[in-house]
């Protein structure tokens, strides 16, 4: 249960939010670039790949049809996949939170390949590799 002063301090954030910084106004899928395009109250507009961002990540074209911007302008919910973008968030480069955000980094490190990484891989062939799984009785 939230308590009345957590409340009213989280409404005073985003009072502080909406008045310092742009709002979306609107959000539609280009179909042709396979972009999100959120229509800023400051004019600008910003686009990116769905797939790049945390719900979004098997979105099909047909999942993006609909997309609702919340009262504040700082959200977007996308009711045919129960998922939510933070504006502010986003606006920041942060396409989802900090645990997937790692994640999708580590996938990238994990893919690098440089002379370290293959010496490194050498070394522990030399070693014996891989410890064996334990199994488990």
């Amino acid at each position: 249960m939230v308590s009345h002063e957590a409340f009213e301090q989280a409404n005073s954030r985003a009072a502080a939010l909406k008045k310092h910084g742009p709002q979306a106004v609107s959000a539609r899928y280009d179909k042709r670039v396979h972009r999100l395009v959120i229509g800023l109250s400051s004019g600008i507009e910003i686009a990116f790949r769905p797939h790049a961002a945390e719900g979004l990540e098997g979105a099909k074209p047909a999942d993006l049809d609909i997309i609702e911007i919340s009262p504040s302008g700082l959200g977007l919910h996308f009711p045919r996949l129960d998922a939510d973008l933070y504006l502010p968030a986003l606006l920041e480069g942060f396409l989802g939170s900090k645990h997937w955000m790692a994640a999708k980094l580590g996938q990238q490190g994990g893919k690098a390949k440089t002379a370290a990484k293959a010496a490194a891989a050498r070394e522990n062939g030399r070693l014996g590799g891989r410890p064996r799984k334990q199994e488990r009785c």
